[in-house]
């Protein structure tokens, strides 16, 4: 896909934070459309058309599509749940597994590209970061649905983008509380809370995905690419980092082992990706701890996305 050529972009999943920001990036130089469970749009910009859109729902989903007739469509539609998919077992599977198959389906027919958002939850997180080559090993329900899910468009012969990603952060209109929302929101109010110090990733802030989510597409990038921050570490020396960004007390925030919080799914201690491989075809700029914090508190500061 040219950076000269106005394309048809369908986002789905368009108003939680990655979509939001999607949608913002590519419909500077694109025609977007924006899909989502919601009859409205969170974030109505200039050059998108919004539509109220279930992508477990085949005929819709079909029609939708059908009559919009995009060249790419961007997946950013999930149940991220994790502990949720331990319990609503059915409808994890309906969401991660069943709308893939339909937009796999539609897809092949209509030879569309594909661009799929995964986690390094498919790995078991023993041994990470994770390189695009090292094989799976999910651990729990959320794994096996965005693994199978991976399995179902690997197996398709329809061009596709797997973009696996971990830990996104951000700010957006009316999202999900994401581990930094949830820690200023905490720490803010004076609470005291517990964060774990045995599980490692390297944090990815939204904006910083989408863009390179962008430049991807444009260069018709196709296969399995990692994009995650450029720094490896603990949540709770992520969350210290956060602490004193946003000028919070870090002693409210106390050291835990994993297995202290009870979580009903298992957690990876050593997750996180290995950016190497999209290092090295990216001009976009993969961002630290630091860099992304500030990007959030400037965009905070500004109002914008609050």
């Amino acid at each position: 896909m040219s950076t000269s050529t106005k394309k048809t972009i369908l986002i789905t999943g368009a108003n939680g934070l990655l979509g939001q920001k999607l949608c913002l990036d590519f419909s500077a130089s694109h025609e977007v459309i924006a899909g989502d469970l919601h009859p409205q749009s969170f974030t109505p910009f200039s050059g998108v058309t919004y539509r109220s859109l279930d992508v477990t729902n085949q005929p819709e989903t079909r029609l939708n599509i059908q009559n919009d007739n995009p060249q790419v469509i961007i997946n950013a539609a999930a149940y991220t749940d994790v502990d949720g998919c331990e319990v609503h077992k059915k409808e994890a599977w309906v969401v991660n597994v069943g709308a893939v198959e339909n937009l796999v389906r539609i897809c092949r027919e209509m030879k569309i590209k594909l661009i799929q958002l995964s986690t390094d939850y498919i790995f078991n997180g023993e041994n990470g970061p994770y390189s695009e080559d090292d094989p799976p090993g999910p651990v729990s329900f959320y794994r096996e649905t965005k693994l199978e899910s991976e399995e179902t468009i690997k197996q398709s012969g329809i061009d596709y983008l797997i973009v696996r990603t971990n830990v996104l952060y951000g700010t957006g209109k009316k999202v999900k509380k994401n581990f930094l929302l949830w820690l200023l929101e905490n720490l803010s109010s004076g609470k005291n809370i517990k964060i774990v110090n045995d599980q490692f990733n390297n944090p990815t802030l939204a904006d910083n995905l989408s863009l390179c989510i962008l430049e991807m597409a444009e260069k018709n990038l196709s296969g399995i690419y990692h994009v995650g921050g450029a720094e490896y570490l603990s949540r709770y020396d992520f969350a210290v980092k956060a602490a004193d960004k946003f000028d919070f007390d870090p002693a409210l925030i106390s050291p835990t082992p994993t297995e202290f919080l009870e979580q009903k799914a298992t957690r990876p201690h050593w997750g996180g990706l290995k950016i190497d491989k999209v290092r090295k075809v990216l001009r976009t700029k993969l961002l630290n701890v630091e860099e992304g914090l500030e990007k959030v508190k400037k965009g905070m500061e500004t109002k914008e996305w609050l």
